[in-house]
């Protein structure tokens, strides 16, 4: 998934952050109506209501933070996004273990703060509203899921945040669809940043305790700056990097602790 957006921002240079969120999802949404062909017929107005809101979190989540990846470190941006499910995870809570990964989190966006100069406040404000997207995607994947069966619902979920999109992309950015290459990166954006990752997740899901999963999808913001190191050739200062290991040891430490379901009990492709 890190692997992709890193791709993805390397065209940043001669394409819109939204005309590559929109190839993105084009292209994931070709793949999953294929895959899943959802039965749209005799659906309820609740049924339509949940995925609607569960597309656009899901246009809004993915926007956002290709805002952000074009104003600030990959890793930064993924780090501060994670905010939003740890929030989530942790809100109405009265355990008091539950304070140190608030503490830790904290600290990394404390830690962050503390060089303003290299963080583009526009970037990091990009960053919070893709958290709160996220957010909302996971409280309403529970509910797509249970009223939409299999991948049902994430296929026109994604047809959902695919449309809102495209007048703008198609008016102003039309020409760079005509680029051949920048197609097929766009194709590979797709698939590396959401068809494959979503697939692995649904198998790994199958297999793995949610806790366990949950925990590992926790080492994605170290995922992001490595993916942005090798691809990118982005480095982090010290205090950056701490305040990422900050936000992972939060998360994991939340995904661990939890009575309920992980931050990422729901794949979010981002």
């Amino acid at each position: 998934m890190q692997l992709g957006a890193a791709v993805a921002k390397g065209l940043f240079g001669e394409v819109s952050p939204t005309t590559i969120v929109w190839l993105r999802l084009v292209t994931s949404t070709l793949v999953l109506l294929a895959w899943a062909r959802p039965q749209v017929r005799g659906r309820s107005r609740s049924d339509w209501l949940v995925v609607l809101g569960f597309g656009l979190s899901l246009g809004t989540m993915n926007w956002a933070i290709y805002q952000s990846f074009a104003r600030i470190p990959l890793g930064i941006a993924v780090t501060i996004e994670f905010v939003g499910p740890l929030a989530l995870a942790l809100v109405g809570s009265r355990r008091p273990r539950d304070l140190v990964w608030v503490g830790l989190a904290a600290a990394g966006v404390v830690l962050l703060g503390a060089e303003p100069a290299d963080l583009d406040p526009v970037g990091v404000a990009f960053a919070l509203v893709a958290g709160v997207a996220w957010a909302a995607y996971i409280l309403l994947s529970a509910r797509t899921g249970a009223q939409w069966p299999g991948l049902q619902g994430l296929a026109v979920a994604s047809l959902v945040a695919t449309v809102p999109l495209t007048p703008y992309v198609l008016t102003a950015h039309g020409g760079h669809l005509l680029d051949t290459r920048i197609l097929l990166v766009g194709l590979a954006v797709g698939l590396l940043s959401s068809v494959v990752p979503y697939s692995c997740e649904l198998v790994a899901l199958r297999t793995l305790p949610p806790s366990v999963f949950g925990i590992l999808m926790s080492l994605e913001p170290a995922a992001a700056a490595v993916a942005a190191l090798v691809v990118l050739g982005e480095l982090l200062t010290a205090l950056q990097v701490a305040a990422l290991a900050c936000v992972v040891a939060a998360v994991a430490g939340a995904t661990a602790t939890s009575r309920g379901a992980p931050p990422h009990a729901e794949p979010a492709p981002d």
